[in-house]
């Protein structure tokens, strides 16, 4: 399909809805209103668009839905439970399916990981996060440590917390009077110079984790509670920690009584080979937060594990009192917690993790088979997360890199772009010649794109 076809006029189908009413999230909402890409249904790789056209999708979803889309057993174990059990209660009155899905959660966690506080989305998952890590140093008898570090670079989703210790502009400069005081941030560790084309992880950088040493003699320890990061930085376009970077993170943390906190929204769930990227880069922290790969994508769904010192330090005081004020209308809401028990279980039968540590080395191989293709200045990966970062036009940053998206759309191929960052999460079971299929239609399109 031409380039001039992106401005073909939208199907029958699609010209029969109003577009005005939806507000469209992290959307140019004028430019997609006036070329709509829809799609209707989704099965295994593909989505299916409006006009019929299959779509590979190289993005698992929005990193979500690494077994598939609408994987049959989970699908079933959605449609059992909303017949059973629509709703429950989840203040003072529980059910069983929430209690379960927990204690699998923790099972599959590193050791010492022994409970699971549910929310609804990632971004929940980082704003209870930072409380639970504020409240534990008020009960613990450190009510000066209210100071959070995060980092350049970072993306802890779109609540007030969340946006305050990321560090990515765009999210942050509408409400730059509002954000959390106190907050802080590290270098990010992303350099073309020292790190171009780096396969894994790049071995210059562990150096910028003595940052934090830095602003803990500025800031005086005994007033920082959290540091928290992303293991692999996702939404800014898969910045891969250099060797021995988190470790340096967490002995620093380690020695000042500061807590740790893993990002694990993206990379859990076989993203990077193990149930979660702690594990894989052996660096545990003290709490970790989670959401998409929970469910599959299926319905939305965060957890927040912690380790069991946080938890005992909160049950304290009469037993009938509320230990932790806080909490959502839809936390462990059951029918989430049905199809993250089945999800689980797919994971577990279908051996995905196994899947993704195998198909890690031929997804690099593909990935960095772009080197050398025409506006690309870096390819980076690790597990099967990956992007290809093109050259910015001087006066238009991010333009280029949106036009890829919508030219891989016009040919069949879902990509994401972050301005001119292509990303790439595909699915833990991807086959060699879905791999090469994918990529031979972005070498392509970058052939066309000015």
């Amino acid at each position: 399909m031409s380039l001039e076809a992106l401005n073909d006029p939208i199907s029958h189908a699609d010209s029969a809805l109003n577009l005005n009413a939806y507000w469209m999230p992290f959307t140019a909402n004028r430019a997609f209103k006036d070329n709509p890409r829809m799609i209707e249904s989704a099965d295994g790789f593909y989505y299916t668009a409006t006009d019929g056209r299959k779509i590979l999708d190289t993005l698992s979803g929005l990193w979500t839905s690494g077994a598939g889309h609408c994987h049959p057993k989970i699908v079933k174990a959605v449609q059992k439970q909303v017949a059973k059990l629509d709703y429950a209660v989840s203040f003072q009155i529980g059910h069983p399916g929430a209690f379960e899905l927990a204690e699998r959660l923790t099972k599959l966690a590193p050791e010492g990981f022994d409970h699971c506080f549910f929310t609804n989305s990632g971004s929940e998952a980082v704003d209870t996060a930072l409380k639970i890590a504020l409240g534990y140093h008020q009960v613990t008898g450190n009510p000066t440590r209210t100071h959070l570090v995060g980092r350049e670079k970072s993306y802890h989703g779109v609540n007030f917390g969340g946006i305050s210790v990321g560090g990515l502009s765009a999210t942050r400069k509408m409400f730059s009077g509002s954000l959390l005081p106190n907050t802080h941030h590290l270098p990010h560790t992303h350099n073309l110079e020292q790190n171009a084309y780096s396969r894994g992880q790049p071995k210059w950088g562990a150096h910028l984790a003595d940052e934090l040493e830095r602003i803990i003699t500025l800031q005086d320890a005994s007033n920082i509670a959290a540091v928290i990061v992303e293991p692999v930085a996702g939404s800014a376009g898969v910045l891969v920690p250099p060797v021995d970077y988190l470790r340096k993170l967490r002995e620093i943390c380690d020695r000042h009584g500061i807590l740790l906190i893993f990002d694990e929204v993206i990379t859990a769930f076989g993203r990077v080979g193990a149930a979660f990227a702690c594990q894989r880069f052996d660096v545990i922290p003290d709490i970790i937060t989670t959401a998409k790969g929970l469910t599959n994508g299926m319905i939305p769904m965060g957890a927040v594990l912690v380790r069991k010192e946080i938890y005992d330090a909160f049950m304290n005081g009469p037993e009938y009192a509320i230990e932790f004020f806080h909490g959502y209308t839809y936390s462990g809401h059951p029918v989430a917690a049905a199809a993250g028990l089945a999800t689980l279980d797919v994971y577990e039968e279908e051996g995905l993790f196994e899947c993704a540590r195998e198909n890690e080395k031929i997804f690099e191989d593909a990935i960095h088979s772009l080197q050398g293709t025409r506006h690309v200045i870096d390819i980076r990966n690790i597990g099967l997360m990956g992007a290809i970062e093109l050259e910015p036009r001087e006066d238009d940053p991010g333009v280029r890199g949106y036009e890829v998206h919508k030219q891989c759309f016009a040919e069949g191929l879902l990509v994401r772009n972050g301005m001119d960052i292509l990303m790439f999460s595909p699915f833990l079971r991807f086959t060699q010649d879905l791999f090469e299929k994918a990529f031979d239609i972005v070498t392509n399109v970058l052939k066309k794109i000015d």
